[in-house]
């Protein structure tokens, strides 16, 4: 009878780190002009399962077209990136994460699984879905912020590191070139970066993906208000601020915001903070840059990277870029 492989645990982030966090972010962003909320806080239990929602929706292209890009490479970048080891940036699908631990194991050298997550429940249930059909590969769960904790990733093995689903993109300009260096401060020779970005295209259907005739996105937007609530004892009245999604042609980036309906006062207990919006007043909640492949190769070579791969779905709507260090 086949005996599982140990799973190792490093948890670098606390409940109470989390919690500290929770509590900068949203005090630096409510008194900020303009106010913004960051986009990690819609994810909690209903979060997640609200984006789930949007990724089958017939409007949301990003993640069946991601999936099928890999569907139709992900032999080819086993192949080309020579990895014994997946190290995966954010919680991602498990269909794709199985695509590429398919093709690293068809290559015969795939040896571990490194799943990244601020969430250890969520790495948790990921490692659960995939040991019954991996029960012999060495998985490395990491606890940890990718924005804070690149450099305690662990270095066994030859790496392909994948930080899939376009969220590269939430990040604005300074914060994508700060991330790409801290990721290739800590590749080594051999080691890929193997990223996921949207593409430029009818503003049209950019803006129909992030605001689905259903309503579903903007439940999910105005679910970080429910997260501010519960976790820092506020009175945000959700239903009192609609969704807003909107293309910047100037920065070529879809820009989510919530409205505020009417004047108010939001008081937010945990933090000894009032807030007063405006009626009409707007709140970002999140920014999601699009791109094209020039921008990428160049925003890849300011981090010390070389662009070595290019796969993209017929339609050019999505792609996936496989990176090496210079």
């Amino acid at each position: 009878m086949t005996t599982s492989t140990a799973v190792r645990t490093d948890r670098h982030l606390t409940d109470d780190d989390l919690a500290d966090a929770l509590h900068r972010d949203v005090l630096r962003g409510l008194t900020a002009m303009p106010k913004a909320l960051p986009p990690k806080y819609f994810y909690d239990a209903r979060g997640s399962e609200l984006f789930e929602q949007i990724t089958r929706l017939p409007e949301y292209y990003p993640t069946r077209t991601e999936r099928a890009i890999l569907g139709a490479y992900a032999d080819e970048i086993a192949k080309l990136s020579g990895a014994d080891t997946l190290v995966e940036l954010g919680s991602g699908s498990s269909e794709k994460t199985r695509l590429l631990l398919d093709a690293m194991g068809s290559t015969g050298s795939l040896r571990r699984y490194v799943p990244v997550d601020v969430s250890e429940s969520a790495l948790a249930g990921a490692v659960r879905g995939l040991r019954p059909d991996y029960p012999d590969l060495a998985m490395h769960v990491v606890v940890a912020d990718f924005d804070r904790h690149l450099h305690l990733l662990p270095q066994d093995g030859t790496r392909l590191v994948a930080f899939l689903g376009g969220t590269v993109g939430n990040l604005v300009p300074a914060e994508r070139a700060r991330f790409l260096r801290r990721i290739r401060a800590q590749l080594r020779d051999g080691d890929a970066l193997l990223l996921g970005t949207d593409l430029v295209k009818d503003p049209a259907r950019l803006v129909a993906a992030y605001d689905d005739a259903a309503g579903v996105t903007a439940e999910f937007n105005r679910n970080v208000l429910h997260v501010v609530n519960r976790e820092l004892d506020a009175d945000f009245v959700p239903d009192r601020f609609a969704h807003v999604a909107f293309w910047d042609a100037a920065n070529e980036r879809i820009e989510m915001r919530l409205r505020s309906e009417d004047a108010r006062a939001v008081h937010v207990r945990a933090l000894d903070l009032t807030v007063r919006f405006d009626r009409d007043e707007q709140m970002r909640t999140e920014t999601s840059a699009k791109f094209r492949r020039d921008g990428v190769e160049r925003e890849l070579a300011d981090a010390g990277l070389r662009l070595a791969s290019w796969w993209t779905d017929p339609e050019g709507d999505f792609a996936l870029s496989l990176s090496v260090p210079v």
